[in-house]
């Protein structure tokens, strides 16, 4: 398969498709929308599937993956990794990082001539340990090391950054935030509707961070039978795992509450026109596409009120933040944007439209990777 002899943009994450998330979503539709721009794209990731190719074009995009030696939690081993991201960086005008992930200080320190870009998601998240603060620590100093190399950071919005454990680190460097691409989900049919009852939806992997016990917890507290909850999302090929035996014990077989698995294509078009209000009962969450999506479709969500997390809505005036692991503060916007008049959906859902929607986030990507390439000033 031929291959550019240099390419302008070489993309790292330990993660990308087929495999979904919302980290994997933002860097998948830049790299798609660049090259489709014309700009020649790698992206340099785990092969976390051992049945996917070691190279592959996927639509436009060069896609180069590392083999896996071990997993460990939502990590893995892959020496030969960061040594692909060396070769390729060597070959490229920028390297733009997704982080976190535990690679993220030596690509950066093995890249050569080239400009780093690092995008800044989230802060590590997992379950309280002993054996897991050291690691999120661990993972929040390979973080900082990175970003001190960084000729420039982007983070889904200025909250985020602020909120962010490292943000000390990364108020040193460039920063430019840049919320992350969000896909107009309209036109779908009510094919997961039953009844015409309230239906209440969350899309997202199933995973402690999305704090879907207390959704569940807050819809069962409702006494009306017609009332429908959707869980839509993967639980069977998460990294680190799904909480879904968990859940299912939540929910004690409320047959109100329906756990679809993972949605694709049109199917979450129908997700979306199926759903009266959504909700986002996120303990750790960064920005929350799904969200601004089930905005642009003029469904009201109900957020965390969370660094980042907040950020759409109060960015929009379209939707309500409530405590996180609240279940009660959660019922009662629930009910409350359930009553939500079809006026307001309407300008919420153009609001959310002209903030976060169309081919801005591409804009701003091009500006930002031209500016770094000329020595422009920001």
């Amino acid at each position: 398969m031929l291959q550019p002899d240099r390419f302008d943009v070489t993309v790292m994450l330990d993660y990308y498709a087929p495999y979904v998330s919302g980290l994997t979503e933002a860097a998948r539709l830049t790299a798609e929308g660049l090259a489709a721009r014309g700009w020649r794209i790698a992206v340099v990731c785990a092969q976390h599937d051992p049945a996917l190719p070691r190279h592959e074009v996927v639509n436009g995009v060069h896609v180069f993956r590392a083999p896996v030696l071990a997993r460990i939690s939502r990590g893995f081993v892959s020496p030969a990794l960061p040594l692909l991201a060396r070769r390729l960086a060597a070959r490229s005008d920028i390297v733009h990082m997704h982080l976190p992930n535990p690679e993220a200080a030596l690509v950066a320190a093995l890249k050569g001539h080239a400009r780093l870009v690092v995008t800044y998601h989230i802060d590590v998240f997992l379950p309280d340990s002993p054996v897991n603060r050291f690691g999120m620590r661990a993972v929040d100093e390979v973080c900082k090391a990175a970003v001190r190399r960084a000729d420039l950071v982007i983070t889904n919005s200025e909250d985020q950054a602020r909120g962010s454990r490292i943000w000390p680190t990364i108020r040193r460097r460039r920063l430019a935030p840049i919320p992350s691409p969000c896909v107009d989900r309209n036109g779908g049919a009510p094919r997961l509707r039953d009844g015409d009852g309230l239906h209440i939806g969350f899309m997202g992997r199933i995973t402690v961070d999305k704090g879907i016990e207390y959704l569940i917890r807050a819809f069962r507290s409702l006494d009306d039978p017609r009332a429908r909850l959707l869980i839509a999302g993967d639980y069977t090929t998460v990294a680190g795992g799904s909480n879904i035996d968990e859940l299912r014990r939540e929910a004690a077989g409320d047959p109100r509450i329906r756990f679809t698995g993972l949605l694709r294509g049109d199917a979450v078009r129908d997700f979306y026109a199926s759903i009266d209000v959504f909700a986002l009962p996120s303990i750790s969450e960064s920005f929350g596409i799904v969200q601004v999506e089930a905005m642009m479709a003029g469904i009201p969500p109900v957020s965390t009120n969370l660094s980042g997390s907040r950020y759409p809505v109060e960015a929009t005036g379209f939707g309500r933040l409530v405590p996180p692991r609240d279940p009660a503060a959660l019922r009662e916007a629930l009910l409350e944007l359930a009553a939500l008049p079809e006026e307001d959906r309407r300008a919420g859902a153009e609001t959310a439209t002209k903030l976060f929607g169309g081919e801005a986030f591409l804009d701003a990507h091009e500006e930002a990777f031209r500016r770094l390439l000329t020595g422009a000033r920001p």
